[in-house]
C-alpha cells in the first residue's frame, strides 16, 4: 500500500503536467473573413486574457476559405462574411450544424482625405467624377468570391455605374485588400466594410460615409464549427456569442445578430 502511495505521489504531477501540454497543444486554426479583423483581433485577445487560451485567426476571402476547408484544410471554426457560405459547407456536411449569425456587416464608401472624391451613400459623387473623367481607379473586393465585393456590385447596379465604372475598377483579393487599395491613394476611393472604414489605422487616413442598407442584400454573417472542432474553438465559438464579444462587433459598427 505504502508503496502505490508513493506511485501515484510520483505520477500525479505528471498527469498534471500532461494535462498542460495538452491544452497549450489545443490552438484551434479559425479561418475569418477579413471585414471582421480589428474586431476578432481584439476579441480573440479579450478570450485569451479570461481563459488562458489561444486561437491562431487567418483572414481572407469566404469563397476561399470555402474551398480550403472543403479540400481538407485544419480550420475548425469558420466566421464567413455572407452566410451563404457557410451554408455550402453545411449542406456537403462539413459541419455539425448551420452555426449562427454573429453580426449583420455594413457597407460605406472610403477615399484617402486628399481624394478629390465627393462622398456620399448616393454615390452622386462617384457619378460627377467619372462624367467628368475625373475618376482613375475606384476599389471594390472581387464579387466572384468576396461576400463584401458582392455587394459593392449591387450597389453599383443599384445606382446605375456597373457598367460605365468597369474600366475603372480594381479588384481586392478580399475586402481587407479592397480597404488599402481605397485609402492609401492607389485608387481615388472604394466601396468597402464598414468594419474596416472604421478602424484607427483606416480612419486616420481617409474619411468615409454609410452606405444606405436598402442598396444592398444584408450581410448576414454566420459562423460554423467545422468536423475537426476540439475544446477551444468550442470556446470560442460560444465566447463569440456573448455580450462582450457582441458588444466589441457594434463598436466597429456590425449591427447585432439575431437568429
Amino acid at each position: 500500500m505504502k508503496f502505490r502511495v508513493v506511485m501515484l505521489a510520483l505520477l500525479l504531477p505528471l498527469l498534471v503536467l500532461s494535462k498542460g501540454v495538452f491544452a497549450a497543444q489545443d490552438v484551434p486554426a479559425i479561418a475569418a473573413a477579413s471585414s471582421i479583423k480589428f474586431a476578432l483581433d481584439d476579441i480573440a485577445k479579450q478570450f485569451t486574457q479570461e481563459t488562458g487560451r489561444k486561437v491562431r485567426i487567418s483572414y481572407g476571402s469566404s469563397g476561399n476559405f470555402v474551398a480550403q476547408i472543403r479540400n481538407g484544410a485544419p480550420f475548425e471554426l469558420f466566421l464567413s462574411a455572407d452566410e451563404r457560405y457557410t451554408q455550402q459547407l453545411s449542406q456537403a456536411k462539413e459541419t455539425p450544424d448551420d452555426g449562427v449569425i454573429y453580426a449583420v456587416g455594413q457597407l460605406a464608401i472610403a477615399a484617402p482625405k486628399s481624394s478629390p472624391l465627393p462622398l456620399d451613400g448616393d454615390l452622386a459623387g462617384v457619378k460627377q467624377l467619372l462624367q467628368s473623367q475625373q475618376l482613375k481607379r475606384f476599389a471594390i473586393a472581387n464579387p466572384d468570391h468576396a461576400p463584401y465585393g458582392e455587394r459593392a456590385k449591387e450597389v453599383l447596379q443599384k445606382v446605375g455605374l456597373w457598367q460605365e465604372i468597369q474600366p475603372n475598377l480594381v479588384f481586392g483579393e478580399n475586402v481587407s485588400q479592397a480597404a488599402q487599395f481605397a485609402v492609401s491613394g492607389a485608387t481615388q476611393g472604394g466601396l468597402v466594410a464598414l468594419s474596416l472604414a472604421v478602424a484607427k489605422p483606416f480612419k486616420a487616413r481617409a474619411n468615409y460615409v454609410v452606405i444606405p442598407q436598402e442598396y444592398y442584400t444584408p450581410l448576414d454573417q454566420r459562423m460554423v464549427l467545422t468536423l475537426k472542432a476540439g475544446e477551444t474553438a468550442k470556446l470560442f465559438y460560444s465566447y463569440l456569442q456573448s455580450d462582450t464579444a457582441q458588444s466589441v462587433f457594434a463598436d466597429y459598427g456590425f449591427a447585432r445578430a439575431t437568429n
